[in-house]
């Protein structure tokens, strides 16, 4: 997977050079938007760090406080996303999500069923360092039932290694006998199932799921469970199939339809940047037929949309 980003470390970088560019751009009236947005999208965030650093020592001033008394809006979001450490920057938009009138749980949803087992054994004390609170806590004071219990699951990071090989025909009848052969289901299976097993393990229980019951598992999922619950299995299951086809459906509900969900599509262009960028843009072309590059100049305007752009690297 590595290199599967579209936000690469520039080459003869030099974060004092840098931090002086920064500067002269929000200096005097008027701030230079481009030049910040294009040199901040050409260096990666481990470089980011390092010219944050430097400004300070160089002005004495904190980059990112300067960066948002100066900008606005959506690009501001954006911008200050990308001088966000990744794990920080997780662990801060899981925070959001909790706290405040009501939860964001497609927040929750998307960052834990995504992130390996080690991301979120980081975060996790990423979040205990910030905000001096236990992670798992707030999600649990926050959420309820069937759907508290798969975030905690997803929160133990623990997902066995590997395929067991013995314990695939069984997981897969055993999902089978929980939702399509009983009368209502049985979440319990399903939870510590999808919750537990390696993604690729899982791969090969869906195979066996569809040849037992002749229902692919998503279907039966949107059958048998609803609300957040449902949410959040069909997430764990989209991901185990393929991490950049998840993200690559995130962004086109983000926005397809009345008014783009911009939060979505940032959150989203900013995390994956140095990750799986170009598989998620190749997945959304071969998904629906038509260039990431391309919606994004559809549905989104100004400042905002020329970094989303930058982000996305190309078109397809």
């Amino acid at each position: 997977m590595a290199g599967r980003g579209t936000v690469k470390p520039q080459s003869g970088f030099n974060a004092n050079n840098d931090a002086q560019v920064l500067f002269k751009a929000m200096k005097g009236l008027g701030t230079d938007e481009a030049s910040i947005m294009q040199l901040l999208i050409a260096r990666s965030n481990a470089q980011r760090q390092e010219i944050k650093a430097a400004y300070k020592t160089l002005h004495g001033k904190d980059l990112v406080s300067h960066l948002k008394s100066e900008l606005t809006g959506k690009f501001e979001t954006l911008i200050v996303g990308l001088m966000e450490p990744p794990t920080l920057y997780d662990a801060k938009l899981l925070r959001n999500a909790i706290k405040g009138a009501g939860t964001k749980e497609k927040v929750l949803i998307e960052i834990l069923a995504s992130r390996t087992s080690n991301e979120i054994r980081n975060i996790i004390q990423t979040y205990k360092n910030e905000f001096g609170h236990n992670l798992e806590d707030d999600v649990t004071g926050d959420t309820h039932g069937h759907f508290e219990k798969m975030l905690v699951i997803l929160l133990q990071a623990s997902r066995q290694q590997g395929v067991q090989e013995g314990s695939i025909q069984s997981d897969a009848k055993a999902l089978v006998n929980a939702g399509e052969k009983k009368f209502g289901t049985d979440e319990e299976q399903f939870i510590t199932i999808l919750g537990n097993r390696s993604a690729e393990h899982l791969r090969r229980v869906f195979t066996e799921y569809m040849k037992i019951s002749g229902f692919q598992i998503e279907a039966s999922i949107e059958k048998e469970t609803s609300g957040k619950l449902k949410e959040i299995l069909l997430a764990v299951v989209k991901c185990a199939r393929s991490v950049p086809a998840y993200f690559a459906e995130c962004l086109y509900k983000s926005m397809k339809g009345a008014g783009t969900d911009d939060d979505t599509l940032i959150r989203i262009m900013v995390s994956r940047s140095e990750i799986d960028m170009l598989d998620i843009r190749s997945e959304f072309k071969k998904m629906f037929k038509t260039s990431l590059n391309s919606m994004i100049k559809v549905d989104s305007s100004g400042e905002e949309r020329k970094a989303l752009l930058l982000l996305c690297g190309g078109d397809d």
